[in-house]
């Protein structure tokens, strides 16, 4: 592994959690009414247009921290609409 992928592996771990709290909060709330539902689906979306571009690249870093982004904020985003 080179210095660049440590880079985007370090970059990925802090940007994927930084969602955790958020989603751990709506977790125990149930509160979700300061989230926009507009930035929830904007941010998915654009998370997947990440997905797919690191898996065209065949970028392992860019793939793991898009996918576990994805399940977090999917999990927001579902929970935004269960309690919004």
């Amino acid at each position: 592994m080179n210095h660049s992928e440590y880079l985007g592996y370090m970059a990925g771990i802090i940007t994927t959690l930084s969602l955790l709290p958020q989603a751990l909060k709506i977790l125990s709330t149930r509160h979700t009414r300061d989230i926009s539902l507009i930035w929830a689906i904007a941010m998915n979306i654009g998370v997947i247009l990440w997905l797919l571009y690191g898996l065209a690249r065949q970028d392992p870093p860019m793939i793991a921290a898009n996918a576990f982004s994805l399940i977090l904020l999917m999990t927001i985003l579902l929970l935004k609409l269960r309690y919004g």
